[in-house]
């Protein structure tokens, strides 16, 4: 439990969503974002997405590495690690590389597991049509 508990902490964060932070609409960027705050909107991140303890996402995500430790309502989609803390809730349908769920973790939806991490060099599908 220790273990998990300061990952989200230890994140190099390049963006911050305060508590008394309430945003509507799409966010999108780069780097590594943690939301205290409140957003009722679909997030697309190219890095690690940090939800805390007062954290509240209304919307779909899509980052590299997610962590939840408030309430998620929409779909995630991870190219890596999804974790579900103990104080975490998500409700929506998950396609990540790997997951965890801590003890006292909500999740309620479908999971797809990708068969292998994309290497960042490679080459996708689309490319070869």
């Amino acid at each position: 439990m220790a273990r998990y508990k300061n990952e989200y902490t230890t994140h190099n964060i390049d963006s911050l969503t305060g508590e008394n932070i309430r945003i509507i609409g799409k966010v999108e960027g780069t780097g590594n974002l943690r939301i205290d705050g409140y957003i009722e909107g679909d997030i697309d991140y190219k890095g690690d997405v940090v939800i805390s303890e007062t954290g509240r996402v209304k919307g779909n995500i899509s980052c590299s590495n997610i962590t939840i430790s408030g309430v998620v309502e929409g779909n995630v989609n991870a190219t890596g690690k999804l974790v579900i803390m103990e104080t975490g809730k998500l409700t929506g349908d998950v396609e990540v590389f790997n997951i965890v769920i801590n003890d006292n973790g909500f999740f309620h939806g479908t999971c797809k597991m990708r068969a292998n991490k994309p290497l960042e060099n490679e080459a996708s599908e689309e490319s070869f049509s």
